[in-house]
């Protein structure tokens, strides 16, 4: 079945990453559902600063979680990020590189589309 989520463009939600494979679905899109409490809705271009202040506040997202199908994200990779994750680092000054064409509607419910668009790679 195809999706029909939008993105914060309010075009059809593009792909974020199959490698690793992102998603709260593991389909590669930050879809959402009323399962996704995290609402990892943000797809974003990790960097080596950012892994490293989200380990800090305490998500690590570097270290892999085979249970979960957690493969660990590596600088350059994309992820479907917890949107209040993202908010957390922009407030700190760390917020990661957002591809806007992946990044769910829903996230403007907690961000601004210019903060989002300063940190946009695509």
């Amino acid at each position: 079945m195809a999706s029909t989520a939008r993105n914060v463009l309010g075009e059809p939600l593009a792909e974020c990453c199959r490698k690793p494979l992102t998603g709260f679905y593991r389909n590669g899109r930050c879809d959402t559902g009323p399962e996704d409490h995290g609402l990892h809705l943000v797809c974003i271009r990790a960097s080596a600063e950012f892994l490293e202040f989200s380990r800090e506040v305490g998500n690590d997202l570097s270290t892999p979680i085979p249970e979960y199908m957690f493969p660990g994200v590596k600088p350059g990779e994309c992820w479907c990020l917890c949107v209040e994750r993202w908010k957390q680092a922009l407030d700190a000054g760390m917020a990661p590189q957002v591809r806007l064409a992946s990044t769910h509607i829903s996230a403007l419910e907690f961000v601004d589309l210019e903060d989002l668009q300063a940190h946009a790679v695509d």
